[in-house]
C-alpha cells in the first residue's frame, strides 16, 4: 500500500514505539490520528484520548476521521509480578487488566478499523487496509513475573494468522511484530548503567532497539503488499532467559 495520502490510526501513539510510528507515518505523506490515554503535542497529528478496549471511544475516534486506511496497535502496558507471591496470588484483576488492555484493546482496534477499511475503494491488488499489531518476544520466552504480559502479547501473536484469513477476502492484510529489548520511556527511567547492560544482552547489534527501527518495519509492513499473516521478531537476535 501506498501510504501517500492515506489515514492512519496509530493507539499508544504519544510516545516510544507509537510515537516513532506516528512520526514516521506522518512523513510518509500520511494523515495520523493518534489514540491514547496521554496527551501528543503534535499539531500536524490527530489526537483522540481514549481507552483502546473501550468500544465507543475507538468507534466515535474513528467516526471522526475522513477515511480510514492503516491501523497499528501499539498501545499497551506490563507487569511484574509472579502468579503466587509473597502476599499470595497475584491478583485477577491485575491479570484482566493486562489481557484487557494488550489483548481484548487490540482486538477491539483491529475489528473497528477492519470494518472501516470495508469503506475503501480496492486498490490494483485489492487493497483495503492493512492492520499491523504488536506482541513482544515474551509471547514465546515469558519471564518470571511475566504471566499477564506473555498471555496477552501471546494472545495478541496467535491472533495473526486467523484474523488475516478471517479478512482477506475484503482486501485486508495482517501482520506482527514482537520487538525485543527497546530504548522506551519505559526503559529510559532506569539508571543509565542498567540500560547498558540490557543492551549488551542482546547477540547483535548489542544494543537496546531503537524505537525508529520499529517503525521502519512497521512502514514495510504497510508498503509490502505481499507480506500477510507473518509474526517478525525484532530483536537483535535475543532469545530471553527465565530471568
Amino acid at each position: 500500500m501506498d501510504i501517500r495520502g492515506k489515514v492512519a490510526l496509530v493507539t499508544g501513539g504519544a510516545s516510544g514505539l507509537g510515537g516513532a510510528v506516528a512520526e514516521e507515518l506522518s512523513a510518509a505523506g500520511a494523515q495520523v490520528a493518534v489514540v491514547d490515554v496521554a496527551i501528543q503535542h503534535n499539531p500536524a497529528l490527530f489526537h483522540f484520548l481514549a481507552d483502546v478496549s473501550d468500544e465507543k471511544a475507538i468507534q466515535s475516534a474513528i467516526d471522526r476521521l475522513p477515511a480510514l486506511h492503516i491501523a497499528v496497535n501499539c498501545a499497551g502496558i506490563a507487569t511484574a509480578q509472579r502468579i503466587v507471591g509473597k502476599e499470595g496470588p497475584m491478583a485477577l484483576a491485575d491479570f484482566e487488566k493486562v489481557i484487557r488492555i494488550n489483548l481484548i484493546g487490540t482486538f477491539n482496534v483491529s475489528r473497528l478499523a477492519a470494518q472501516a477499511f470495508l469503506r475503501n475503494e480496492p486498490n490494483a491488488e485489492g487493497e483495503r487496509g492493512v492492520i499491523v499489531n504488536t506482541a513482544s518476544i515474551a509471547a514465546f520466552e515469558g519471564q518470571i513475573g511475566q504471566c499477564a504480559y506473555a498471555a496477552s502479547k501471546g494472545g495478541v501473536a496467535a491472533l495473526t494468522l486467523p484474523m488475516a484469513r478471517d479478512l482477506m477476502k475484503q482486501g485486508i492484510r495482517v501482520n506482527t511484530i514482537a520487538p525485543g529489548l527497546f530504548d522506551t520511556p519505559l526503559l529510559q527511567k532506569l539508571p543509565e548503567q542498567v540500560r547498558n547492560e540490557l543492551g549488551a544482552t542482546v547477540p547483535f547489534p548489542p544494543r537496546l532497539g531503537r524505537p525508529k527501527e520499529f517503525a521502519q518495519l512497521v512502514r514495510h509492513m504497510i508498503e509490502n503488499s505481499y507480506l500477510n499473516g507473518e509474526i517478525i521478531r525484532l530483536d537483535g537476535a535475543l532469545r530471553m532467559g527465565p530471568r
